[in-house]
């Protein structure tokens, strides 16, 4: 059976940091109202965009806490545990309490590299070890390799608890090919903002999503469009935002999006090393293009 909580716009969250470069505990608070506000389908916490390979254990833990406080059982919540140590994985699994959490959010393994039978071996591992549900994160362009469409099927054919892919190769052929052949309650979500409606189109249930933190209304509901099948009305807003969510990645995530919320006055742009703001020519198209949005 389909998680139902995971289908619509999902938001991949980023962490606020003050100047002096700690937690900001009450921008992050404000950005999870002003995701409730733009009526977004579910949030995600501490993914790539959260900065979670620059936080210690303990702040994960203020993350962690401050988000499901701040959210007050209003969304479904969605966990980022992931990395290329296996073992490490499954231990952070079994030591975090999740029960404030619909599903844990793993990307597949980055760095080793590993050939086909080892991603699988990895899933299988970490599926195997907690009864929660799973989403699959396929993002060759930060792991260094794909997880092809054949072991995404495998994979969800095999094991009831990863019931998800997020899927950001960047390819449609691969997309459509994991959904023709997946089981049918798999749910495939698209990984990259400006690809949801045609993923959408092809089959796919929703996005984890960037650009719908700073437009969490148009996005969201663009998305719903999709999922309606009014796909005319749905490329409206698609358009509209489509030249933002590219500056948003053209000079690194999620340097452009802290540039997008502090344009917006709702947290401040602050990165931890070695992400660094993005170029000037990136900040003032940005600036131009959020101030010229209706």
């Amino acid at each position: 059976m389909r998680n139902k909580n995971l289908i619509g716009t999902g938001v991949a969250i980023v962490t606020p940091f003050t100047k002096k470069g700690s937690v900001d505990i009450k921008a992050l608070t404000n950005l999870v109202k002003h995701l409730h506000n733009g009526k977004v389908e579910y949030i995600v916490a501490l993914g790539t965009t959260g900065e979670t390979a620059t936080l210690t254990k303990d702040e994960k833990q203020l993350v962690i806490n401050t988000i499901v406080k701040a959210n007050s059982n209003k969304l479904p919540l969605v966990l980022g545990i992931g990395g290329n140590n296996t073992s490490e994985v499954i231990d952070t699994i079994k030591k975090t309490d999740l029960k404030n959490f619909e599903a844990i959010l793993s990307v597949a393994p980055y760095y080793n590299k590993p050939n086909q039978q080892g991603y699988y071996e990895h899933y299988k591992a970490v599926a195997k070890s907690t009864k929660k549900d799973i989403i699959l994160y396929n993002v060759p362009g930060r792991t260094g390799s794909n997880v092809i469409w054949e072991t995404q099927v495998k994979i969800a054919t095999d094991f009831k608890n990863i019931v998800a892919t997020k899927e950001a190769s960047g390819s449609i052929e691969q997309i459509m090919k994991i959904i023709k052949n997946k089981p049918k309650d798999f749910m495939v979500i698209s990984g990259d903002d400006n690809l949801t409606l045609p993923v959408i189109a092809a089959g796919g249930v929703g996005v984890i999503s960037v650009v719908a933190q700073a437009f969490p209304k148009d996005y969201s509901e663009m998305v719903r469009l999709c999922l309606k099948y009014k796909f005319t009305e749905a490329q409206t807003l698609h358009y509209k935002l489509m030249d933002i969510t590219d500056q948003l990645f053209l000079d690194g995530n999620p340097g452009g999006i802290k540039e997008a919320l502090s344009i917006l006055n709702i947290c401040e742009r602050y990165l931890r090393l070695p992400l660094c703001e993005p170029n000037d020519k990136v900040k003032q198209t940005l600036k131009q293009l959020i101030k010229n949005y209706k």
